[in-house]
């Protein structure tokens, strides 16, 4: 008896405390985390903004301190005027060229000569002014990939652990894990790379093949060009030139759809696409008939989808099932964690969470 109770106990510790921070305002613009089944004021006064991740929420209060609210205390950050950007997991700020970051409740300043930076789920990458350095902070520990002679940029294809970035002699490299792999150096071509969460993809013009990096090797995909592609959290999506939609996971290829879909999207762990006006969707393994229309809008995060139904309201994806989560029309919508918050038009929410809808 004792030992199933302390069995229930470890469980409900990890509901409780699994599902990170859900943040919104309410009627009276009172800055709320919905936590554990209830609507908690976080704030007294109102917040100035505030961007969150699955985990924890940075915000500016009313006298434009930085704070940071993960679920369990507040954090006092800075009380300077700063610019910074949030990820499911960490947090860069900058004030003036100094950029620090948390990460974990750690606080660290990664260079007093930063300039353009970007904050993604397992990284952050950064320019560093002094040395001429694009940088990577991973792992606790930071990393200068690339020494730049002439002007200083960020690298344009960065994902949630991995940065393509050329050096000095345009040759094409992955950084990933901590390492740095060798792609290739061309002239005159415009590189197509995809990248996901532990996995690229791309057209390698040498080989004249469609290519994937994962675990730190490179495999042919096709035996061909593909004419669209994305990468999401461990597998790629491409159409090939039948317009047929495909997948490749674990060395395996999955044809998803063979009726030309008029969209399809990837992000985190799911595929969506439109076909013969019906919705479809890809998760868990499973292919899923989500609406039988195709959406105005929606919003894809980790293995959610939540969009625009039918009637104007707010449907989601969760779980594998569908659920209305309101008919009422101009409500916006958001996803945290596998959580759907739906905010209404008269400053009412709406939490999804686990089968059950929530509201304050």
């Amino acid at each position: 008896m004792k030992i199933a109770f302390t069995l229930f106990f470890v469980f409900l510790f990890n509901f409780l405390f699994a599902q990170g921070v859900i943040p919104c305002r309410d009627f009276n613009n009172y800055f709320l985390s919905f936590e554990n089944g209830f609507y908690k004021q976080v704030e007294i006064q109102a917040v100035k903004e505030y961007k969150a991740g699955d985990e924890f929420v940075a915000y500016i209060d009313t006298r434009g301190n930085l704070r940071l609210y993960d679920g369990k205390a507040r954090k006092d950050i800075t009380n300077l005027n700063v610019e910074y950007q949030v990820s499911d997991h960490l947090l860069g700020y900058k004030i003036g060229p100094t950029l620090n970051m948390w990460d974990a409740g750690r606080l660290q300043t990664l260079t007093y000569f930063g300039r353009n930076y970007l904050v993604k789920d397992s990284i952050i990458v950064y320019e560093d002014t002094r040395f001429n350095t694009i940088n990577v902070y991973w792992n606790k520990t930071t990393t200068s990939i690339a020494t730049i002679i002439g002007d200083l940029a960020l690298p344009t294809q960065i994902g949630e652990n991995m940065v393509i970035f050329k050096d000095n002699g345009n040759l094409y490299k992955i950084f990933w894990r901590g390492q740095t792999f060798e792609i290739g150096a061309w002239n005159g071509f415009a590189i197509d790379f995809q990248v996901g969460t532990d996995i690229v993809c791309f057209n390698d013009p040498t080989t004249r093949t469609f290519v994937g990096f994962e675990n730190g090797q490179f495999v042919d995909i096709e035996g061909q060009f593909m004419k669209k592609y994305k990468a999401g959290r461990g597998f790629v999506v491409y159409e090939d030139l039948n317009s047929n939609l495909w997948m490749y996971k674990n060395g395996e290829k999955t044809q998803l759809s063979n009726f030309s879909p008029n969209f399809w999207d990837v992000k985190d762990d799911m595929i969506v696409w439109g076909e013969n006006s019906y919705l479809f969707a890809y998760t868990n393994d499973t292919k899923i008939e989500v609406a039988n229309f195709t959406p105005s809008s929606y919003l894809i995060k980790n293995n959610t989808l939540v969009f625009k139904n039918i009637m104007g309201g707010v449907s989601a994806l969760v779980d594998g099932k569908v659920e209305s989560i309101t008919s009422l029309q101009d409500a916006e919508f958001e996803i945290y964690g596998n959580s759907v918050l739906v905010k209404l038009f008269n400053q009412s929410n709406i939490v999804y969470l686990k089968g059950q809808k929530y509201s304050n």
